[in-house]
């Protein structure tokens, strides 16, 4: 009998709790990876992906200004040099979502809808999906030129130059606010 309390605190912390379905990556300053790999829908090229914590459309903003773009192909073959070479990139924002499934709301709504013996009870607890979402959203960007049709791929001659190029747009990116800045900075 003294385990019954225990059991009950076991049940109580379990019902309570949610399985996690997808959890999010956890990007800290940037990862290479196929695109097609990280989300499903983007090119099989290498791509340069780091986390966008900027409101929608932030980057496209930030691109279209530092690049003189005037809103022309903005997120799509974006001219650049790097070392007396034409490079373009592509950008994408990404929205991945952790998912997962609240065990309590789930079991609430069913005796609920039970008790109320109809199968057109709307549920309470959860969301109509019975999976609550949080996004997460991610800039993923792919390099390509004349000479290589990925410029980024492990063998390409220039990966390590383009890293550090991606690498320093990404840092200008997140610490600038107003992106009129970054014209008279280059």
């Amino acid at each position: 009998m003294k385990k019954s309390p225990f059991l009950f605190l076991a049940l109580l912390l379990f019902l309570g709790s949610c399985i996690p379905i997808r959890i999010a990556p956890n990007i800290e300053d940037y990862r290479v990876t196929k695109g097609k790999k990280f989300k499903r829908g983007l090119p099989k090229r290498e791509m340069f992906v780091f986390e966008d914590p900027k409101a929608a459309n932030e980057f496209y903003n930030y691109v279209n200004i530092k690049y003189g773009l005037d809103n022309n192909n903005v997120d799509d073959d974006v001219p650049f040099m790097l070392e007396n070479r034409l490079y373009f990139f592509s950008f994408y924002e990404v929205e991945i979502e952790d998912k997962a499934i609240p065990i309590l709301g789930v079991f609430a709504d069913a005796l609920i809808s039970r008790a109320l013996d109809s199968d057109e009870y709307q549920p309470i607890f959860t969301p109509n999906d019975g999976v609550y979402r949080r996004g997460n959203w991610y800039i993923a960007i792919e390099v390509y030129s004349d000479l290589e049709n990925d410029c980024l791929a492990e063998d390409s001659f220039s990966r390590k130059r383009l890293l550090q190029y991606l690498t320093s747009i990404k840092n200008e990116y997140l610490t600038t606010h107003n992106y009129n800045e970054t014209v008279f900075k280059n």
